[in-house]
């Protein structure tokens, strides 16, 4: 199993540490390794926010955590939302852009 999971660096709410945002179940033989690849659309990054009454997407860094579990993680990387996004849960992901 991997996991992508996501955590917002300073947010403006309070999130969880780690959020699941995408898992492949992968068969592997002993000593093999395979490639797996995930796509984490701008609107994996929102939360609802109850003042604006909507999802949103706040700018700022973002970890992306990849691993077999919560425990066993084996890429860390940052991704960085500039500006406002434009996402509705009504549009499909593929059109969820970021400034």
């Amino acid at each position: 199993m991997v996991q992508l999971c996501v955590h917002e660096r300073e947010a403006s709410v309070k999130r969880p540490a780690r959020e699941l945002r995408g898992f492949q179940r992968v068969a592997l033989k002993a000593k093999e390794k395979k490639a797996v690849t995930f796509t984490l659309p701008v609107s994996e990054l929102a939360f609802y926010d109850v003042v604006a009454k909507k999802f949103v997407v706040k700018p700022g860094a973002f970890d992306v955590i990849i691993g077999s579990s919560s425990e066993d993680i084996r890429l860390r990387d940052t991704a960085q939302v500039k500006g406002r996004a434009k996402w509705s849960p009504e549009r499909p992901a593929e059109s969820n852009v970021v400034d």
